[in-house]
């Protein structure tokens, strides 16, 4: 991955979390100021879901870079490694 690549996606990450982090700030927002529940359950929806997307795109980036880095190596160690530390991090999920 060339360097230009590399900064615009983690800068287009870093913007996409600046937007998440308004969300929450305005779900917040709408709980001082004591907004319909409804309301306010959809926004939390919204910005869970924005994160959730955020989450794919850098558990995509890493199979496609660090997993497939380590299978390329050759090294099964190496390779087994990342296996288990994904299956770590799914098993988190549920």
């Amino acid at each position: 991955m060339k360097k230009a690549e590399q900064i615009t996606t983690h800068e287009g990450t870093l913007n996409r979390l600046a937007r998440i982090s308004g969300q929450v700030q305005g779900v917040r927002k709408m709980v001082e100021d004591k907004k319909y529940c409804i309301d306010i359950i959809t926004q939390i929806q919204v910005a869970r879901s924005a994160l959730r997307s955020v989450e794919m795109q850098i558990l995509q980036k890493h199979m496609h870079h660090c997993v497939s880095g380590a299978f390329a190596s050759g090294s099964q160690k190496e390779a087994d490694e990342k296996m288990e530390e994904l299956l770590r991090v799914m098993k988190k999920q549920y």
